[in-house]
């Protein structure tokens, strides 16, 4: 990389004394008037992150909060809705806090120092982080939550942060819906026209402000919220697309790092940045789900759906035939029962309630697979606002196909061998071939020896949304990281769960600094059993303790 100029507003608050770099490889960016050579969008990030500084964040109660502790206050962040105007139109973001506690969970009489800010953004791209900072509730949060304040926000576009939307939450949700293994012509057609229709809807929604949902601005918003909260450098920890934003915010502003926490890498090669990752999720998602019956299987006694993978597979295979002819409750078909197990595919808490709720139904009980499985319509202009701003983020960071016969060539072959997700990423993600607002050329991940303190990648080996091969790339191009795996365990996301091991190097590195010396591994959690409890029965059975 190659150090850039700085150019600040004037006043009193100078953010040169950290140096700022710009990747050689950066993506396009306009030139700054009056300050030839400066990126335009890096100078209205330095204006931001200035005005955000002396106007703090002034927290308060959080609006809405119901019965919420009192601990955790709410603010906002002002920004620009595009940085290379920093004096145009400007948008807020919510922020949420809950102050160190200073209390250690091992040593009632000792008083802990605190840190700083600990930021957390919990992925997607379009999820919500405001209600993280309760988090410091559960016992294996409590020593990070005496050190720090705990920080989340809303990303922009998310919730009260200038929503995105893309269709009117009465119609988001469909159902029941179909889920073909093999799509014929005609329904490829018939997706292939409500995901055109879907782009133009965020276009007529959104208008010119389209384009300036991606991740190169969410990685410059995290900048300007670094500043409001007066913190000279940040404290991160990123989840799933989060360490994503927190790869781009090493790159673009690498002195600005305190500590980072990557935790399930998405691979930020630019050549994969977004198609070829959603292909790659797709095959992982495969691995995974053969996992997951080879467990149901284990368990025959408990749910008679097998005695092998294959046979439970079947017995899948079954319930979707039987709800393809009629949906259990009106409203779950194919689509909402791969629902279910899909998102059983991202934490194995969630098998043993899949798996009862698919036993039941095939026993003539659809009550349990209803509860998982129906459209929850209070939640509807939360589950659309998400997917829009998934939607947009994805498509205006990177060149996508637009020609659908390259998505028919590709995921056709690749469903021959992965057939449980591939069409159903299709979908989802079928907007992008449409998309009517201009692309992004992906920024080149990357940081030189001594350009960014160490950093922690977190991964399961058998990971479905975030595949290994990611942490592997995003560890070799962040100078330094060091990469803790979670061997022979899939569940995405892992720090701070019940991988006691995972959860000291967590320790070590945010409370001390510490880093092992090489790459290190865990061994996998204990697989959950059929008659334990359920996963949230044990948090509220934790959050229930003193």
């Amino acid at each position: 990389m190659r150090a850039a100029a700085v150019w600040t507003a004037a006043g009193s608050l100078l953010l040169t004394a950290l140096a700022i770099t710009t990747p050689a490889n950066s993506a396009p960016a306009r030139t700054a008037e009056g300050a030839p050579g400066v990126p335009a969008e890096l100078r209205g990030t330095l204006v931001a992150a200035a005005r955000a500084r002396a106007a703090g964040i002034g927290f308060g109660p959080c609006p809405h909060a119901g019965d919420m502790p009192g601990t955790m206050r709410c603010g906002t962040v002002e920004v620009p809705l595009d940085y290379a105007h920093p004096d145009g139109r400007r948008i807020r973001l919510t922020v949420s806090r809950a102050a160190a506690t200073h209390k250690d969970p091992h040593n009632s009489k000792r008083r802990v120092p605190r840190k700083g800010a600990l930021v957390f953004n919990p992925g997607g791209p379009g999820g919500d982080g405001m209600s993280f900072p309760l988090i410091g509730l559960l016992p294996e949060w409590k020593r990070a939550a005496a050190a720090y304040d705990l920080v989340g926000y809303a990303p922009r576009g998310v919730g009260r942060s200038a929503p995105l939307s893309c269709e009117d939450p009465e119609v988001f949700f469909k159902a029941p819906t179909a889920a073909p293994v093999n799509p014929s012509a005609a329904y490829k057609k018939k997706r292939a026209a409500e995901a055109r229709s879907y782009a133009s809807g965020c276009a007529r929604r959104a208008g010119g402000a389209l384009r300036y949902y991606n991740s190169l601005n969410n990685a410059r918003d995290l900048e300007v919220l670094r500043s409001a909260l007066g913190e000279d450098r940040l404290t991160f920890m990123g989840g799933s697309y989060g360490t994503y934003l927190g790869a781009l915010y090493a790159t673009l502003f690498p002195s600005h790092v305190r500590r980072m926490v990557l935790d399930s890498a998405v691979n930020p090669d630019p050549a994969r940045i977004w198609y070829r990752d959603n292909l790659d999720q797709s095959a992982a998602f495969e691995r995974r789900w053969a996992d997951l019956r080879r467990w149901i299987a284990r368990y025959d006694g408990t749910y008679h759906l097998g005695r092998t993978a294959r046979a439970v597979r079947a017995s899948y295979d079954r319930a979707r035939d039987r709800l393809a002819a009629r949906p259990a409750g009106g409203t779950v078909g194919p689509g909402q029962l791969q629902g279910v197990f899909l998102a059983a595919g991202y934490d194995d808490a969630y098998w043993p309630g899949a798996a009862a709720a698919l036993s039941a139904y095939l026993r003539g009980d659809e009550k349990p697979l209803t509860g998982l499985a129906a459209p929850y319509r209070a939640g509807a202009a939360e589950a659309e606002n998400a997917a829009a701003v998934y939607t947009a983020v994805e498509c205006n960071d990177a060149p996508w196909p637009t020609d659908f016969r390259v998505w028919d060539r590709d995921n056709t072959s690749l469903a021959r061998v992965a057939p449980f997700e591939t069409w159903d990423n299709v979908w989802t993600n079928l907007p992008c071939a449409y998309w009517p607002a201009p692309r992004q050329r992906p920024l080149d991940v990357r940081t030189g020896p001594g350009g960014l303190p160490p950093t922690l990648v977190l991964a399961a080996e058998r990971d479905a949304a975030t595949p290994y091969s990611g942490a592997l790339e995003l560890r070799q191009r962040l100078a330094g990281a060091v990469l803790v795996t979670e061997r022979g365990a899939g569940t995405h996301g892992i720090a701070y769960g019940p991988n006691r091991c995972v959860n000291a190097y967590v320790d070590a590195y945010l409370l001390e600094g510490r880093l092992p010396g090489r790459d290190a591994d865990c061994a996998p959690r204990p697989e959950p059993r059929p008659d334990g409890p359920s996963f949230q029965d044990a948090r509220r059975k934790q959050l229930r303790e003193p």
